[in-house]
Parts: structure tokens; C-alpha cells; sequence
């Protein structure tokens, strides 16, 4: 912070200039020859122009504000640095009368203060709040019947490994840890998978699906300049920022059909027939977010049959392997659907869900091409854009990655953690329908519930009602009607029940 203060009078009296010098006793270090000299005064006097412009903030008495030169002269102005020393600056007297006026000038005065981001701001508002009932049903993290964080016992496992084993902290190279990418590459395409043995796959490893996305959106802004990635509306909150700041354009195909609270599939088809011939179509290739709602089998065939005629390039975002439907090979089929076509795509994979590893950020960016020699080339180019971003990735959950899925004793046990995680969630979305159908008398149909899958549930609430939930209810969702069904208990479904029939029939 610059802090400018300068006596300014209203009565100047001219003085002899020996008296003069005196007067500006300001300790500045200036150097001895002319040309400096001169530099000083021109400094000088532009510092005081600048206090002259804040007289106006001063309404005090020129008695009152008078102030004697050594009284508030506070640090010194080294001229030959343009370096300025914290407390006053300058202070200048001019006959009878003096005058002191500070101002206060950041370099960051041009910063606005940013919103809060309406996902993470929901967690600040249920901490903040104290009411026994309280349900955060707005970020998406795995909780317990008990409605606590869970590690998983294999992760716990494989890292009792790393410490049996002494393994280093070393730096891991640009693309990561390679029998991460060996293994993250082979749960997603399938070990036996001919792209794998062609070497056409280019898998670097990630700053989880976020750090991933964020890649290949640069890669997209260096490459295709001016390609159009077209999203879902909507999806994932931070995909939009994500592009924005690569600079990657972007606009949405319809998804969510709001009187079926399904999936507006002809809509979804028309616009991406619409897009223009070469854009990226970004798709969840499970459990879709925020609404739960996934096309059919027959409904995937279609979508690429669509991207191959116009030519468009399928961009997969996959948050959700295995944490789905409780199967890894069932929640990798969309992708495995395009890349068995021949398709070259773009897939983006997390392990925060599905092994519980939310801290360690650990992800992987799939690209898939025609050819080994243009992986190789893609590949390249991908540690080239990640090592100015941030130079290597983490080794702490890629090494339990790779550890879980190199053992096959580990590999099974994540399975079955998968699929009891999974069938929680099923539990508590089941027993929330059969709550809401026993105790809304209205008649309305809730077995879209039933129908989405997945961690999160669109309940098809507006703002307003979703507003009613926390405040009158202590149930903490994000504005768009999405709710967590990862942190609701059983326990909790009659008073969710409660919360959704009263906000969605008596709020408007």
C-alpha cells in the first residue's frame, strides 16, 4: 500500500530559499549530481498535485489541522529506487499555515471482490449453523450411515505398503507416475483392449478431474483455435470456468427436461447436430451431474452415430468409474461404445469418488488417436502445456492407484468397497422415494428418484424453493435443486421427505 501525505497551505508567503530548504527537510536520499537533483523536484511536484486533489476530503480548520513538519514525518523517500517507506511520506509546509492530507492508493484497488462458489459456499453455510436437523446435502463426498468422512479400508492398505516398502518423495516425471497411467489407462478402456496394444491411447497423469479437464482445455486453445466445446445444460458447476479461463469458447445442447425431470434427448440430439462440424462434445460418461440422469444404452448409439456424421470429437468427462452402478466395466461402456468406433476422444477421469482419494487429487487425461506416432505426438504436447501449469503430479495417490490395482488380492477388495458404497446410496435413494410417495397426498409422481443414478438427485426444485429447504429447514443444497444423496443417512429420509413436499407444494 502507497500512502501519499503532504502539508499543502492556503496562504503561501514566498521565503528565502536557504529558509525554504530547511522547511523541506525531508529526508530523501537523493543523488548528488544535477540530472538527480532535478529528478527529485519534477517527483516532488508531482506528489504534491496529487495532495492537492484530496483537499477537498479535508473539512478541519487550517488551525486545527496544522501540523509541524518533524511532528509527522514518519519515514523517508529513497528517490533513486522509487521505493517508498511505510507510515508518511512527504510532508511539505508553506508559511503561516500546514496542512496534512493522507490518501491511501493499492495496487489492487482494481480487484473486485469474487462470489463465493455456490458449491463449496454451501459447507461454509451448514458449519455456520446450529440447528440439530442440519443436513449438507450439497457437495459430493461419500458419507456413512453415520453421516461421517469415510476412508476406505484399501486405500488404509496400500498405504501401510508404501510405508512397509520406505518408499521416496522424488519428483515424478511431467507425465506422472507410469504405472498409474498403465493402470488408470486399463480400468477405463479394459486391459485387454487393442487401443491399449496399438499404444494409441496418450494418458499423462492429472490434478484430478478438475486438473484434467483443465489440460485438455488448453491443449483444445492451442490446437483447434476456435473450436466450440459444447456442455450440457447443466452440468458440473466449474466446467464453465474451466473453459472460460483457457479461453476455449463454449455453449450448451439441451439435457434436462424439467416437466419429465429426465432427459430431453431430441432436444440433446438436435443441438448437437446444430453445433459447428468439428466442435467437442463434452459428455458424463456416468452418473451425470448435477441431475443423476444417464441416456440408455440405445440412446448412446444414437449420440455417436450423431458426433461421427458432423464430425465432432467426444470429450468424456468421467468423475463416477465404478461408483455408479457398483461396476467398473458398467460405467466405463459409453466410452468404450465411442473408442470401439474408431472415434479419436478425449477422456477426462477422478478418483475422488470411487477410491475416496478427494485431498490427493489424483486423476488422469485420456487422449485416444488414430495412430501410435500422434499419441506420442499428443502426448508431448500435453507435458509441455502441464510443466509451466505445475511442473509434475503428486505421487502419493497415484502410488496407492497403482497399488490397489496392481494387487489383485487389493484389486478385489476395492470392488466390493465400490459396490457397498454404491448400494448405500441406492439404499437411502429408495427409501427416499418410498418416504416422499407415503407422504405426499397429492398425488405426483416421484420415481424419477428412482430413475437417476449416481450420487446426486435433481429433485426439480426452483431457487426459491431450494431457498426454503435451508431456511426454514436446515437442509443445505445448492440453488439449482441438487442434492447429495451420498450425505443423507436412512435415518434422515422422513425429515428430507418433509423438507422437499413442503418447499416444492408451498413455496412457488
Amino acid at each position: 500500500m502507497s500512502i501519499l501525505s503532504s502539508t499543502l497551505s492556503s496562504n503561501y508567503s514566498p521565503q528565502p530559499r536557504s529558509t525554504q530548504e530547511h522547511h523541506r527537510d525531508l529526508y530523501i536520499s537523493v543523488d548528488s549530481n544535477a540530472a538527480s537533483h532535478s529528478r527529485a523536484h519534477r517527483r516532488q511536484f508531482l506528489l504534491f498535485q496529487m495532495a492537492s486533489t484530496m483537499l477537498s476530503l479535508a473539512s478541519a480548520s487550517a488551525s486545527a489541522s496544522s501540523l509541524s513538519m518533524h511532528d509527522t514525518l514518519k519515514g523517508k523517500v529513497k528517490i533513486g529506487s522509487n521505493s517508498l517507506s511505510t507510515g508518511f511520506v512527504k510532508t511539505k509546509s508553506f508559511g503561516r499555515v500546514s496542512m496534512s492530507v493522507a490518501a491511501n492508493v493499492s495496487r489492487f484497488e482494481g480487484i473486485t471482490m469474487a462470489p463465493p462458489d455456490p458449491i463449496l459456499g454451501v459447507s461454509e453455510a451448514f458449519r455456520a449453523d446450529t440447528n440439530d436437523m442440519k443436513l449438507n446435502l450439497g457437495v459430493g463426498a461419500y458419507r456413512t450411515e453415520e453421516l461421517q468422512p469415510y476412508v476406505l479400508d484399501v486405500v488404509k492398505k496400500a498405504e501401510n505398503l508404501m510405508l512397509q516398502r520406505g518408499e521416496n518423495k522424488e519428483y515424478l516425471p511431467i507425465e506422472g507416475l507410469a504405472a498409474f497411467n498403465k493402470a488408470t489407462a486399463e480400468l477405463l478402456f479394459g486391459a485387454d483392449n487393442p487401443l491399449l496394444k496399438e499404444q494409441r491411447v496418450a494418458t499423462v497423469q492429472g490434478l484430478s478431474g478438475t486438473g484434467s479437464l483443465r489440460l485438455a482445455a488448453a491443449l483444445i486453445e492451442r490446437y483447434f483455435p476456435g473450436a466450440k466445446v459444447l456442455i450440457s445444460s447443466p452440468t458440473w458447476g466449474n466446467h464453465k470456468n474451466i473453459f472460460n479461463d483457457a479461453r476455449v469458447p463454449w455453449s450448451e445442447y439441451r439435457y434436462y427436461d424439467p416437466k419429465t425431470v429426465g432427459l430431453d434427448f431430441e432436444g440433446m440430439i438436435a443441438d448437437i447436430k446444430d453445433a459447428p462440424e468439428g466442435s467437442f462434445i463434452l459428455l458424463h460418461g456416468c452418473a451425470h451431474n448435477p441431475t443423476g440422469i444417464d441416456p440408455t444404452p440405445d440412446q448412446w448409439e444414437k449420440i455417436a452415430d450423431v458426433i461421427q456424421e458432423k464430425n465432432h470429437i467426444p470429450f468424456f468427462d468421467v468423475a463416477y468409474q465404478g461408483f455408479a452402478s457398483g461396476s467398473l466395466d458398467t460405467d466405463a461402456a459409453s466410452v468404450r461404445l465411442f473408442a470401439a468406433r474408431g472415434m479419436e476422444l478425449f477422456v477426462a477421469q477422478s478418483y475422488s469418488k470411487n477410491l475416496g482419494l478427494y485431498a490427493e487429487r489424483i486423476g488422469a487425461m485420456n487422449v485416444v488417436c488414430s495412430s501410435a506416432d500422434a499419441a506420442v505426438r499428443v502426448k508431448s504436447q500435453l507435458k509441455r502445456l502441464a510443466r509451466p501449469m505445475y511442473s509434475n503430479p503428486p505421487i502419493h495417490g497415484a502410488k496407492i492407484v497403482a497399488n490397489v490395482v496392481g494387487d489383485p488380492t487389493l484389486f478385489k477388495e476395492w470392488k466390493a468397497e465400490m459396490e457397498m458404497m454404491a448400494g448405500r446410496i441406492k439404499n437411502v435413494r429408495q427409501k427416499l422415494f418410498d418416504s416422499l410417495s407415503a407422504k405426499d397426498k397429492s398425488g405426483k409422481d416421484w420415481s424419477f428418484i428412482l430413475k437417476q443414478i449416481g450420487m446426486f438427485s435433481f429433485t426439480g426444485l426452483n431457487k426459491a424453493q431450494s431457498e426454503n429447504m435451508t431456511n426454514k429447514w436446515h437442509v443445505y443444497l445448492t440453488k439449482d435443486g441438487r442434492i447429495s444423496l451420498a450425505g443423507l443417512s436412512l435415518a434422515k429420509c422422513e425429515y428430507l421427505a418433509d423438507a422437499i413436499i413442503d418447499s416444492f407444494h408451498n413455496v412457488s
